[in-house]
């Protein structure tokens, strides 16, 4: 599956497939995915699906995708809590534009995806809006400060929802994200209870181990029909 550079606004976004796809997949991405985001789109399609993928670069990973302002975890660099601004970006610009380049049907299935960060930001962009008929979250960062209460306030509209966390991510000196596998695992009751067609699935290694893989198995899980 070959790529195009599209500029949507003012980023050059990467586009995957062909017109008059039954589902449209969008995934927040960061500089240092770029490079794997073939070998991620290439295990994707071979669900045999028919979907349009797009990558949608971020310029400050840690401000883009956060939803609201947080000190620094590791590093120096805090969380400036723009999300707003990215989802409002996929939502008036991104999905019109590529809907009309590429003949979308008007319900096309729209899948919000991404790794870490942008696995949090999928998340919470379905709190936001009902546009999104699932969230592929691999590895989301749900150790996020407030993001557990928040997301009892406001909960995910999402009908079918990834999550996925390495088996090593809780074991860190870290404590803030050390809470990741308890809140994950608490997320997953939390979505089943409410008949929210999830799943939760744990990889060997930690965080930094096959991203792309995971993320290109969060797309397809999403994608499946399950009766």
């Amino acid at each position: 599956m070959t790529a195009q550079t599209m500029q949507i606004g003012n980023r050059p976004c990467r586009i995957y497939g062909e017109a008059h796809a039954e589902y449209l997949l969008l995934q927040m991405t960061g500089d240092h995915e770029l490079q794997s985001i073939d070998h991620e789109v290439a295990a994707i399609a071979q669900s045999g699906r028919n979907f349009l993928f797009a990558a949608i670069p971020v310029e400050n990973w840690n401000d883009a995708l956060s939803p609201w302002e947080a000190p620094a975890v590791w590093g120096k660099q805090g969380f400036g809590g723009k999300a707003g601004d990215t989802l409002r970006f996929l939502t008036e610009q991104v999905v019109p534009t590529l809907k009309q380049q590429f003949n979308l049907p008007e319900n096309v299935r729209i899948i919000l995806g991404g790794y870490s960060l942008a696995g949090l930001f999928a998340l919470w962009a379905s709190t936001q809006t009902a546009l999104f008929s699932g969230v592929a979250a691999a590895s989301p960062s749900v150790w996020f400060p407030g993001w557990m209460e928040f997301e009892q306030q406001h909960p995910i509209q999402a009908q079918r929802i990834y999550l996925s966390l390495g088996d090593k991510e809780e074991r860190t000196k870290n404590a803030v994200m050390a809470v990741v596998g308890d809140n994950i695992r608490a997320l997953h009751s939390r979505l089943a209870e409410r008949s929210t067609d999830c799943t939760l699935e744990w990889n060997s290694g930690g965080h930094f181990k096959d991203a792309d893989l995971r993320t290109a198995k969060a797309f397809q899980w999403v994608m499946e029909e399950h009766t």
